[in-house]
Parts: structure tokens; sequence; C-alpha cells
């Protein structure tokens, strides 16, 4: 278990106090959402840091190449799931978002069945840090003109969504005959 994958299981874990502040104000009453956003921006630099550590030390592991963005899905799904609890975001803009990673993920699963990489593309990573941008904005909820960067927010996130996962099909699309699809 070298430091990138414990960075990793890092964000995995976080998600659980995380959740807590997000729903359940009770605990740490106003400061509650402070706490959530704190631990949520940690967890989304460890994203960060577990990637440049892994490419830049040569501790790049399957457990990584697999468990890294399943906590990225993990952390900012479950951040969604939450905003949705809390009247801040759409149901719909969050069934697109989770229904497109498991569309990569099952993508995913068919193209290593077939000895295939299928790599991160620049789409996607935008895709994730406007996503992360996104629930930052909307649990700190400034009002006023941040209403309106929120909104934009949700907008950018979702059609980044939409267009990495077209430009995932498209540069993989061998995967779909060589797959059986």
């Amino acid at each position: 278990m070298n430091l990138p994958n414990k960075l990793t299981v890092l964000r995995v874990i976080m998600i659980i106090p995380f959740v807590v502040f997000m729903l359940n104000t009770g605990i740490a009453g106003d400061a509650s959402k402070w706490i959530a956003v704190s631990i949520f921006i940690v967890a989304s630099l460890t994203d960060l840091l577990d990637g440049k550590i892994a490419r830049k030390y040569n501790l790049v592991t399957n457990f990584g190449k697999f468990m890294d963005p399943l906590a990225d899905k993990l952390l900012v799904c479950s951040a969604m799931i939450c905003l949705i609890e809390m009247g801040k975001l759409p149901a719909w803009v969050v069934i697109i978002i989770i229904s497109r990673e498991f569309i990569i993920s099952g993508f995913r699963l068919v193209a290593s069945d077939n000895g295939i990489v299928i790599a991160a593309s620049y789409w996607g990573k935008f895709k994730t840090t406007f996503q992360m941008l996104m629930v930052i904005f909307l649990i700190i909820d400034l009002g006023g003109v941040f209403a309106t960067v929120e909104t934009i927010l949700i907008y950018v996130s979702l059609a980044l969504t939409i267009i990495s996962l077209a430009d995932y099909i498209v540069k993989n699309k061998q995967v779909l005959t060589q797959g059986g699809m």
C-alpha cells in the first residue's frame, strides 16, 4: 500500500464524516456546512495529490487505477445526493451524472475484459473538476450573484458530463465491437 493508494483510501473514508456533517447540522450547528465543505475540499485535493505522486514516483498500481476513479465517483456522487436531500440540486441532473458514471464504468469493464485500458481523458478530468467546484459552491451557498455562478456550474458540469461520455465512446468505439456489445 503506497502513499497514493493510501490517499485514495483516505478519500473514501472521508466520505463518511462529510455526509454526516452535510446532512446532520445538529452536530455542529451553522458550522456543519463549513466542516463539510472543508472535508470535501481536502478529499478533492487528495485526488490531485495521489495522481501527481503516483506518476512522479512511478507508483501507479492496478489498485490505484481501479480505486482512484471509484473514490472520485463515490465522493462526488455522495455529495450530489446530499445536495438533492437539501433541495440545492435537481434530482434529474444527478441522475444524468450518475448514469454517465455507470455507463463509463461498464465500458471500462468490457474494455478490461478485452485487454484494453481506457485512460482518463481531459474531458473527464474537466468534468470532475467542475463537478467538485459545483459541489463546493452549492454547499457554501453564498446567495446573491453566487446563485448565478452555482447555476452556471450545474449546467457546465452537466454539459461536460455528456461531452466526456461522448468522447469516451467515440475514442473507444472498438470496445463496443470487440466486447460483443
